[in-house]
Parts: structure tokens; sequence; C-alpha cells
């Protein structure tokens, strides 16, 4: 008896109760059309000093090369919209998705705690879980299980939540019922390429990541080019302007997830207690947060490339 229609909602239910905004199911099969894509955004060096984007190409696309057998890809989502903001309006600004703790540590956690209920529930099985930090295309294998369509922001969209996010896989060599990608409902909006102060979405669904203001703050290394100077609107640690401006966020609501809540100092902080930032502070207010991935000598790097606009 062919019981994959029944084990894919199981697995949907469980994802749901572990606090996953959503989850859905593709086939592991080759992404045929993300491929020519990847090679041509590579070759436009749009991933600038990244040059971890290039390693693993095949992997990239080929889901039973991470996992031998791999028959299905299901990939969750966990909400991460914050319910308080920070205060100051000129205090620098941090990503969203970086006001708590780290993500890659919270979903890998509820992705273990899947694959063990996959284990106990239906039946043995071979599966990594995956979140943003191996050769995985996360947004293509979320548009695959309908979770929602690419933006032309390139980020993950849904009619009811909005953009704000975070995606993880779980590559199983078990076959699953999967389901159908999502219609596109971007239209002619162009608010997101409109509202990019560094121009990084070149044309719709297409981003230069040299040029975004996550790129300069995040994965720079070296020292910020000086041309970009009063371009960043004030962010010093990744960017949420394309989101923040997209009309579907106005239905984005406060995650539930204890662990994204930010440190109880960092909405007050002011643009002043920014400036004076010191390690002791950077350590005990980001201890947990991917923040810490810029170090502290990063982001006083960012806090000193704006430095003109503080009061």
């Amino acid at each position: 008896m062919d019981h994959r229609p029944g084990n894919s909602q199981r697995i949907k239910e469980e994802a749901q109760r572990l606090g996953f905004l959503a989850c859905g199911i593709s086939a592991a099969a080759f992404l045929e059309e993300e491929a020519p894509r990847l090679e041509q955004w590579l070759s436009a060096n749009y991933n600038g000093e990244m040059a971890y984007m290039a390693n693993h190409f095949d992997m990239r696309l080929d889901p039973t090369k991470l996992v031998d057998g791999a028959k299905s890809v299901v990939t969750v989502l966990l909400n991460y919209f914050p319910s308080v903001a920070q205060k100051d309006p000129c205090a620098p600004k941090i990503s969203k998705y970086a006001y708590g703790q780290d993500y890659h540590h919270v979903i890998k956690g509820k992705l273990r705690q899947l694959t063990e209920f996959i284990e106990a529930e239906i039946g043995v099985v071979n599966g990594r879980a995956f979140v943003d930090s191996a050769p995985v295309m996360d947004k293509a294998w979320a548009v695959r299980s309908g979770l929602g369509w690419m933006g032309k922001h390139t980020n993950i969209i849904r009619q009811r939540e909005g953009s704000f996010f975070f995606i993880g896989e779980l590559i199983l060599d078990m076959e699953l019922e999967p389901d159908r990608p999502m219609q596109d409902h971007c239209g002619t909006c162009t608010r997101c390429i409109d509202a990019c102060p560094t121009g990084a979405i070149i044309k719709p669904y297409l981003v230069d990541g040299s040029k975004c203001i996550s790129y300069f703050t995040i994965e720079l290394k070296d020292a910020i080019p000086v041309e970009m100077k009063g371009q960043f609107d004030n962010w010093t640690f990744g960017c949420d302007i394309c989101q923040d401006v997209c009309p579907w966020n106005r239905f984005a609501k406060p995650h539930t997830e204890p662990a994204f809540d930010p440190h109880s100092d960092l909405p007050d902080m002011t643009a002043r207690d920014w400036h004076e930032l010191t390690e002791e502070v950077f350590m005990k207010v980001f201890q947990r947060s991917a923040v810490k991935r810029a170090k502290f000598a990063g982001l006083k790097r960012n806090l000193l490339f704006l430095n003109e606009r503080w009061p």
C-alpha cells in the first residue's frame, strides 16, 4: 500500500507543532532551470568576494550529491518578524533577522526533532538537515515546495505572511507526495527595486550581491568602498529595505519563537549608545546573535563608516 500522501501530511502537521510557519515537499530532482541562472550569476561576479558561492556547483543543483538516494526535499519556514523594533530613529540599524539568537542553531534543533519524529512514526530514513550553511539553493526548494513565490527582490513571499522568515530543509531518501508551486503575485509592482539605495536589484528577479548593503556590512572583510558613503540609510548590519517596502509585508505577524526575541537592551540603544559601543556591551547584547558573524571589529568598522550620520 502506498502511504506517501498520509506521510506527507503527518510531517507537515509535526512541523507546525514544532513552530514552523509552513512546510512543503518537493521531489529531490536536479534543478534544471536554476543551473544556467546560477552559472550566469557567478560569471557576472555578482557574488563579489563571496567565493564560497562558487564552490560545490554540482551539489547546489543536485540533492542526490548531498544525500545518497535522495527522493524528497522537505522545506520549512520559520517566522522571525519581531514584535518590537529599535526605538531611536537615528540609531544605526540591524536587520530584523539578527535581533535574537542565531537562527542556524534554532532551526537545526527543530529539524532534528522533525527527523526524530519521522524515524519514530513513519520509518527509518537517511537524510540531512540544512540551514543556509551548505550548498543548498533554499529559495529554489521553497518555490518548488509551494511555500511561496520568489519576489523581484529574490526573497520568498507568501500572501498571508509576507517574507520575514528563515528557510531550512531536510533532504531525505524517503518518497513523499510533492506539493505544487505557487503563482507569482508581484504583478507590476517595483517598490523593492525603486527603494534599493545601492541599486543592487538590477532588474526584476536579479540581484547583484556585491552591491547589496548586507554584503558590504557582513560579507565584505576589507574596507567598505568610499563611493558607498551616504548610501546605506544607516544600516550597520544587514538591510531590510526591499522587504520593508514590499506591500505583502503589511500582513507580517510577530513570531512566537522566544529564541528570536532581542536582548532587552537592544531596542532602547540610542545613536550615542551605538557610537560608544564597547566590546563588553557587544558581547552582552549580541552574545547569541548572528551579529557576531561580523565580530566586534567588523561592526565597529561599519559604525565608523556611518559616523557622519550620528548627531
